[in-house]
């Protein structure tokens, strides 16, 4: 094994949660049909490796159940004042012994942690 490949974000509407991860700097990597009518929706970061994708066919996964993936950035402020620019609410950043952390929370309440110094 050498990385995670793909997160599975668990999501009401794909779409709506599509938009919102668009907004928030993720880009598009594929969509496409899937099964049941559902969509193939994958996004990543631009440098990362890892991607995401929205679902909605998984019964056990609760959307808004994701909780405190963090998404590393190189200027934590500046991170968060793009994002609120956006309108996208973002969570004070509370210091930590290992860094600084803002919450941002999709559609869902799916929670994502922004790291920083």
């Amino acid at each position: 094994m050498r990385s995670i490949e793909l997160i599975s974000i668990p999501v009401t509407d794909q779409h709506v949660a599509k938009e919102f991860y668009l907004k928030l700097g993720f880009k598009l990597i594929v969509e496409g049909p899937y099964q049941g009518g559902a969509s193939w929706i994958q996004l990543g970061l631009p440098d990362g490796g890892t991607s995401i994708t929205l679902v909605n066919w998984f019964p056990e996964l609760k959307p808004g159940s994701i909780q405190g993936f963090v998404i590393k950035c190189d200027d934590l402020d500046k991170t968060i004042e793009e994002i609120a620019s956006k309108g996208i609410t973002v969570g004070n950043a509370d210091k930590t012994p290992w860094g600084r952390f803002a919450t941002v929370k999709d559609p869902d309440g799916n929670a994502w942690s922004l790291h920083g110094k």
